[in-house]
């Protein structure tokens, strides 16, 4: 996991790889954030996510922002994912990411999601699947380290949220009929630093997009300046 990594500057865009594609897409997420080795993580918010052929991706809601602005777990730094039916009360997703190298958390870190608006079943199944399909690419290989991400950046193209025929992975996204808004789906300049899952696409050279800004590098980890004595790596 870390911490305001795919999100514009102005953190009310999602920045994602050139060539990693939206698969699932909704709003009317409740994540919450268990205790861990880092303070200031710890919470519930309400949100919206995305998941690409990489990683998943949360964006609190505006006014729950304060200092966050964006969860990303790539696919092989989940572990102990569960989709879990309780016979009273809302289905739930819970597991736990591990730290990304480089991005000042450190240890393991629960988290629980919750769908206000339905679709959990769906979505869990499309994540599991994910997650065991990365595990079985890269066993033994973890997420590059954490590098903020620089330079220029771009509008995406409109089919960045199109689900594709894949044999290999192919989840179902009928209890997820909105769109995310074209307005806030960006790419960077730089393509994914490791494999997705499912079909692979190849990034599109930058003179065919239109440049939306410059992307000046995050503050590492990116939070408030309050809880930054709290955040601590495990030598």
């Amino acid at each position: 996991m870390s911490v305001n990594t795919a999100n514009t500057p102005d953190g009310r865009g999602v920045l994602l790889f050139n060539g990693e594609v939206i698969v699932i897409y909704t709003q009317g997420v409740v994540m919450t954030i268990g205790k861990s080795n880092n303070q200031g993580l710890e919470g519930r918010r309400n949100g919206t996510i995305y998941l690409t052929s990489h990683r998943i991706i949360f964006m609190p809601d505006e006014e729950e922002a304060n200092w966050v602005r964006s969860f990303e777990m790539p696919f092989s730094t989940m572990q102990d994912v569960h989709l879990d039916q309780p016979i009273f009360g809302a289905n739930y997703l819970r597991g736990i990411a591990l730290a990304m190298p480089g991005s000042l958390l450190s240890g393991e870190i629960p988290w629980r999601m919750t769908f206000n608006k339905g679709g959990c079943i769906d979505f869990g199944h499309a994540l599991l699947q994910a997650v065991e399909r990365a595990a079985e690419m890269r066993p033994a290989n973890a997420p590059p380290p954490y590098v903020p991400p620089q330079g220029d950046f771009y509008a995406a193209p409109p089919d960045y949220y199109q689900p594709r025929t894949n044999p290999d992975y192919n989840p179902t996204t009928d209890a997820f009929p909105d769109r995310p808004n074209p307005e806030r789906v960006f790419l960077m300049e730089a393509p994914p630093p490791y494999p997705g899952v499912g079909v692979e696409r190849p990034p599109q050279p930058t003179e065919e997009l239109v440049r939306a800004g410059a992307n000046a590098p995050p503050p590492p980890y990116g939070i408030a300046p309050e809880a930054s004595e709290g955040v601590r790596r495990r030598n």
